[in-house]
C-alpha cells in the first residue's frame, strides 16, 4: 500500500506503460537495400527520399482505414 495516492498513481501509470510496450507490434520493416516505396538502392535506411518516406506512409494509413471500415 502506497502512503500517497500520487505514488500509487505513479507507479500504476508506469505499469501501463510497460504493458503497451511489451505488447506494441514488431517493426515490420528490414533493411533490403532497396527504397521500401519506389525500390531504388540505397545505401542506409528505408527509403531513399523524404518524399518516398511520406508517400509509403500514406499508403499504411489508407491501408488501416480500410481495415477498419
Amino acid at each position: 500500500m502506497h502512503a500517497d495516492i500520487l505514488d500509487e498513481a505513479a507507479e500504476r501509470e508506469q505499469q501501463l506503460i510497460e504493458i503497451a510496450l511489451a505488447n506494441r507490434q514488431a517493426p515490420q520493416m528490414v533493411y533490403t537495400g532497396e527504397c521500401h516505396y519506389c525500390y531504388e538502392p540505397i545505401d542506409s535506411g528505408h527509403f531513399c527520399s523524404p518524399e518516398c518516406r511520406e508517400d509509403a506512409e500514406k499508403l499504411e494509413r489508407a491501408e488501416q482505414q480500410r481495415r477498419v471500415s
